[in-house]
């Protein structure tokens, strides 16, 4: 009997609806050279990735830390940005429900409907613009919705009420609530009960999952903010680890997939 496989925004939905938390693996696109960069991805899932976030290379990531700022040079050094993307995405959707990262620059530059043309053909099941203007955002969501793609959105704490009326409006897929207001790399101390207080403000507005990230640098750390979220993204350590090889980063993502399976 044949298998049927789950549209990819579906696969998503699947994922983050589960009764333990997921856990969901950023990586860069482009970092490493294509057959090192897949069996990247197939380490990352066989170590315990339930979902993937894939960064499209930007020259001015002003959300991102000095790790992700590197890794994106570096890939922009390669080549072609996009063409390496669409790859990536190829291959790490086929091995967890994938959703592309990326600043609004880069979308305008490809065109926003050909690049939500081309990563949903690639088989993503969303793109989350992490700086997506207020004025464009009813119109990137048409067309990424067209394109069969959810669009996620972030929702930092300081976000006003009318402001998250009109983030929810046009979000589908997640709603992100940052674990801190630094950029991504940050490794200080977290405030739980506000993430607890902003993650509860998100669930009473939106029946969306709410996905959490940015300084969860540890698996302890992963497990502590488990409850409250349906998943917990990790960036910045697994760029780090990825940086001594498939191997390491691996067993670093096995060590957070476990924090959270122990505490689920």
């Amino acid at each position: 009997m044949r298998t049927l496989v789950p549209e990819p925004a579906q696969a998503l939905r699947e994922t983050l609806t589960q009764p333990r938390c997921s856990l969901g693996v950023f990586v860069p696109a482009g970092m490493h050279a294509p057959t090192v960069e897949r069996r990247v991805l197939n380490h990352l899932a066989a170590a315990g990735a339930d979902l993937f976030e894939i960064g499209l290379p930007h020259r001015t990531p002003h959300l991102d830390g000095p790790a992700i700022r590197s890794a994106y040079h570096r890939a922009l050094r390669t080549g072609n940005a996009l063409d390496r993307t669409v790859r990536t995405v190829e291959h790490a959707a086929r091995r967890a429900p994938t959703v592309v990262m990326t600043y609004w620059e880069p979308v305008t530059r490809y065109g926003p409907e050909r690049l939500a043309r081309l990563l949903a053909d690639a088989g993503a099941a969303g793109v989350m613009v992490v700086d997506l203007p207020d004025a464009a955002a009813g119109s990137w969501h048409q067309i990424a919705t067209a394109a069969s793609l959810t669009t996620p959105r972030l929702a930092p704490r300081t976000t006003t009420a009318p402001q998250l009326d009109a983030i929810s409006a046009t979000a589908s897929g997640w709603l992100y609530a940052p674990a801190s207001a630094a950029p991504t790399g940050y490794r200080g101390p977290l405030d739980l009960d506000a993430l607890s207080a902003a993650v509860r403000r998100l669930r009473t507005t939106s029946p969306l999952p709410v996905v959490s990230g940015i300084g969860i640098p540890t698996p302890d750390l992963a497990a502590a903010v488990a409850p409250l979220v349906d998943a917990v993204v990790i960036g910045t350590p697994v760029v780090r680890a990825l940086d001594h090889g498939p191997e390491e980063a691996g067993g670093l993502v096995a060590a957070f997939a476990h924090a959270l399976n122990a505490r689920n």
